[in-house]
């Protein structure tokens, strides 16, 4: 049976619509000038329901599978990847809360969440520890009837703009528990440059790519959180609600690359076809040909395990090793395509001038954010070794 369906088809000629009218006229400009994605893009992604893809009508969301997410994603990212990855945040807190939450949480977040009417940031890693979770030093003492919030986090993307920050916090200060002292917090603020001082305070990180949304390091100083925005109501279970979010985070990152690599791959096809050399198009040359040819079996390749990940995340079983697959060879697949788009662009690919570089510059934050590729292969290996144990 064909993972995708002509209705999945009608979804992407919509989103690709929205993206050559909206997107793709002012991202090229936007990430020379490291602006931010604009406001009314965000509405209008909102508006047709972006953000709660996945989610049940109930919480307020389309009620769509996850190939659905992957490809609404996808063509986002092809316009630019802060774009694809803005819902990103919305769906990481939104899995938490829908598959974990409490049920005044749900009631609560879930539909405005869905809905776009609450954007979210996620508050994990910290200066001294990004992949091992289980050294976060992020503390979170109770106080009266809810947390006072103390320590730093690094790489928290969309901070500044978000409504919510979901905050993985050290609940147990026995350092001993390690994953089990660990525990989600829902912290709300205005949204503004400016955060909350002197409890929260932010600093953006420069990047070399990924403009559209900036990245923060942030200090929270006895930031309150009402113990009501505890993830699940309960202490110690923040780590494990994380990994199976993450699962779907894996996956729509994945599709990110996708939407990259194919941007990447249809701006060196153009360019292939209307740069001359020796008298003819550069394009009719077969090394052009053979290049062009490769990153298309890669994007391909790429597109599918991502589909098949997102079909078995749809399954509801555990598909971290699925999710691993699309992750890691998508990551690594967007910066080999976007290295020979820029090649097959000669000169002119390294010039800011041509959208070439944007789609590299992008790619290579692929196989770190989300979890490393190194990361994904050791999620991988485990499962290899317990499947065949």
């Amino acid at each position: 049976m064909a993972l995708v369906t002509p209705e999945h088809e009608e979804i992407r000629r919509s989103v690709r619509d929205f993206v050559e009218a909206e997107v793709k006229p002012i991202a090229n400009d936007l990430d020379r000038q490291n602006k931010e994605i604009p406001e009314h893009i965000l509405k209008k992604m909102a508006e047709l329901g972006y953000f709660g893809v996945i989610f049940p009508a109930e919480e307020g969301g389309l009620g769509l599978d996850y190939i659905a997410m992957a490809i609404v994603t996808e063509e986002l990212s092809r316009g630019w990847l802060s774009v694809g990855s803005v819902m990103t945040r919305n769906i990481i807190t939104g899995t938490l809360i829908s598959a974990n939450g409490t049920p005044e949480q749900k009631k609560r977040y879930m539909s405005k969440i869905a809905r776009g009417e609450i954007l979210t940031a996620a508050a994990f890693t910290e200066p001294d520890s990004g992949s091992d979770t289980a050294s976060f030093k992020t503390r979170a003492v109770r106080q009266g009837d809810g947390y006072l919030i103390k320590g730093s986090k690094m790489w928290c993307t969309f901070a500044n703009r978000a409504n919510m920050l979901t905050v993985m916090t050290r609940t147990d200060p026995d350092p001993s528990k390690r994953h089990k002292g660990l525990s989600l917090i829902l912290f709300e603020k205005e949204p503004g440059d400016d955060f909350m001082p002197p409890q929260l305070t932010g600093s953006p990180i420069p990047t070399i790519g990924y403009h559209g949304m900036r990245s923060y390091a942030l200090q929270f100083d006895d930031a309150y959180a009402p113990k009501e925005n505890l993830i699940g109501g309960q202490e110690g279970r923040g780590f494990y609600q994380l990994m199976s979010s993450y699962e779907a985070a894996r996956v729509q990152t994945a599709a990110r690359a996708v939407g990259v690599a194919q941007a990447a791959f249809e701006c060196a096809v153009k360019y292939a076809k209307q740069r001359t050399q020796f008298g003819q198009p550069i394009g009719d040359f077969q090394v052009i040909r053979h290049k062009l040819a490769h990153m298309a079996v890669e994007i391909e390749a790429g597109r599918q395990l991502c589909y098949y990940a997102a079909s078995q995340k749809d399954t509801g079983k555990r598909s971290d090793y699925e999710a691993g697959l699309a992750k890691a060879f998508g990551a690594e697949m967007a910066e080999r395509v976007t290295r020979e788009a820029m090649q097959i662009h000669g000169g002119y690919g390294y010039s800011m001038e041509f959208e070439a570089q944007r789609f590299w510059r992008d790619a290579r934050v692929l196989s770190i954010f989300e979890g490393t590729s190194e990361i994904q292969y050791e999620v991988i290996g485990r499962r290899i070794m317990e499947q065949q144990g």
